[in-house]
């Protein structure tokens, strides 16, 4: 079920009454929402409710085992257990096929032709967030920073939570299961806030994603036949297409989920506001910044075991971080860029070459743009050889006007686009959160804002096109 559609307006005011209607029996509201949730996630197809489920059970008995054995060797082979479970179904619905066609094209090289090794295998939504969200609750149980759920229903719950089930934000059971276990309250500045976030992520998520992609989309569907400036125009849309679309349905997430009475942690802080790329990464898709910062990085040795170890470890983490989003080479490279400057900003720091740093600081928001700008092409192309043709197009700059075809679609991109831009600016300068913005609302303000913004929606809403993330 998409959050930008008509079924999920029917779904989610059904579930927001009763819920609440059973403020006073914290088991019953765990219940509704873990059925909602299967409800939620049945809706694209019923039968990989098996694999969270599977998942869910796994993770309930490992997490207690871990926490129980006495012994480290015991510990660690029931930590082996979550890993292989977990990552095991992640590999053979997501990466099997990249694996097996990439072994097929290296024998190809040396004269060997096998036979077809791939199979029919459907890519189950939001298995790369469930996976890592409840491989860090049995990760932290086995460091011993948690201690393992009691009640299986906030568990299931937990895993299965709708709002963020497919898209994330990764929820942490050290933040998300506690609110599970205790009474929840509907606060009124969580209401507001909610109900504002929530608007806020329709609108770009509709208004300005929708409207630029369909422009991104044309272009990128075959680079081959357009010139330099259009492919620089529609990488340069594609950015903000990417953000407003991820950062519009964490938006929606995160509302939602204050509406039912819990706290998630924030996901995008203004990304395209950062003077580095180490900063952008603090600021962009945070839950899994932070996942593999605490996940991979560290338990890697992250920066203790000297600084060729460090540069190892970021690139080994950049590159696993870029086959996260997708199981192809695009995806690896587009990590890789990463790691790579990633790795080079490290070593500036490192060397204390931070007075060039500071003096050429207003250079690092342009810089940083262009190098995120420039990995996206990995990221956006179909495959390889058309990343590449959109490359060498660049370099080969014609300096010739860019394709438009339809003058309104255009028009009405740069608009909208420019309203975003506008209000991610207003929150930059003035140095708020978007969670927090409605709290600042009285209930008659919310109402005036909440109409306009309603209004504005639907002017524009057509369709109900996927989230971007939804693929990964």
């Amino acid at each position: 079920m998409l959050f930008n559609s008509l079924e999920f307006l029917v779904f989610f005011p059904i579930v927001f009454i009763v819920y609440w209607l059973l403020n006073k029996d914290l088991k019953k509201q765990n219940i509704l929402l873990l059925l909602s949730s299967y409800v939620f996630y049945a809706w694209w197809d019923w039968r990989f409710l098996s694999l969270i489920i599977i998942s869910s059970f796994i993770d309930f008995t490992v997490g207690s085992k871990i926490f129980n054995s006495k012994i480290e060797k015991q510990r660690k082979n029931w930590l082996f257990v979550s890993l292989i479970a977990n990552l095991g179904l992640l590999s053979v619905f997501k990466y099997y096929n990249f694996f097996a066609e990439s072994f097929s094209d290296l024998m190809n090289v040396f004269g060997w032709q096998p036979n077809d090794l791939t199979l029919n295998i459907i890519l189950p939504v939001g298995i790369s967030f469930y996976t890592f969200q409840t491989l860090s609750y049995t990760i932290d149980i086995y460091r011993k920073q948690f201690h393992p759920a009691k009640d299986i229903i906030s568990f299931f719950t937990f895993i299965a939570f709708f709002p963020q089930l497919v898209a994330g934000p990764i929820e942490r059971a050290s933040n998300l299961l506690p609110q599970m276990e205790k009474k929840r309250f509907l606060k009124k500045e969580w209401f507001n806030e909610g109900v504002f976030q929530i608007l806020v992520g329709l609108v770009r998520k509709i208004v300005i994603a929708d409207t630029i992609g369909t422009y991104v989309d044309t272009i990128y569907g075959d680079v081959g036949l357009y010139n330099s400036t259009t492919i620089v125009f529609a990488t340069f849309l594609y950015a903000f297409q990417i953000y407003f679309d991820f950062s519009g349905y964490s938006d929606i997430a995160i509302g939602t989920a204050k509406l039912l009475g819990f706290k998630f942690k924030q996901n995008f802080n203004i990304p395209y506001f950062s003077k580095s790329l180490t900063e952008f990464w603090r600021k962009w898709h945070m839950s899994l910044s932070y996942w593999l910062r605490d996940y991979l990085y560290i338990s890697l040795g992250g920066n203790r075991k000297g600084i060729k170890i460090t540069y190892r470890n970021l690139m080994l983490t950049m590159l696993l971080g870029g086959l996260w989003h997708g199981s192809s080479w695009n995806f690896i490279i587009w990590g890789g860029i990463h790691g790579i400057v990633l790795s080079v900003e490290k070593y500036l720091k490192s060397n204390n070459n931070l007075n060039i740093s500071n003096k050429l600081s207003f250079l690092g928001y342009p810089i940083t743009f262009a190098i995120v700008l420039f990995s996206w092409i990995f990221f956006r192309s179909q495959d390889l050889n058309s990343a590449f043709t959109a490359i060498n197009k660049i370099i080969l700059f014609d300096f010739s006007s860019p394709f438009i075809g339809d003058i309104n679609l255009v028009v009405n991109s740069i608009l909208v686009l420019s309203i975003g831009i506008l209000f991610d600016l207003y929150l930059f300068n003035k140095n708020v959160n978007l969670e927090d913005f409605g709290a600042k609302f009285s209930s008659l303000k919310l109402a005036i804002v909440s109409t306009v913004i309603i209004v504005f929606i639907t002017l524009f809403y057509s369709t109900s096109n996927n989230f971007i993330y939804f693929q990964f």
